[in-house]
């Protein structure tokens, strides 16, 4: 597979992955403190792939791996998001396995493209 084809799956499956997160927040509890974890799991969920959007349009090398290392933080983020989530009880990990999932393979993969631009 060529650099664009996986380009273009990358950035279609982080769209569909921002879709899941904003699905799943809305089915959160609307208590003042799942509010804020609401927003900022929304926030730092579809943040992924418009910056890896912006990644696929970058200037230079270094932009792309600055804009590919903020992919990973938010993934990262977004995988502390979804575990405070199930700590709370908001939700199981059995009932969120599959966007759980999802948010350590794109942050496996991000971590991946980071380390090897140069």
């Amino acid at each position: 597979m060529d650099n664009k084809t996986f380009g273009d799956i990358l950035e279609a499956r982080t769209r569909k992955f921002a879709s899941a997160v904003i699905r799943f927040s809305m089915q959160l509890p609307y208590t003042p403190e799942a509010v804020v974890i609401r927003r900022q799991l929304t926030k730092s969920g579809t943040s992924i792939g418009a910056n890896y959007r912006e990644a696929n349009r970058a200037r230079s090398r270094a932009d792309f791996k600055s804009r590919i290392k903020i992919c990973e933080s938010e993934a990262s983020e977004t995988q502390y998001w979804l575990e405070v989530v199930i700590e709370t009880g908001w939700s199981s990990r059995d009932k969120i396995r599959e966007i759980f999932n999802e948010c350590k393979e794109l942050l496996a993969l991000f971590a991946s493209i980071g380390k090897s631009v140069r």
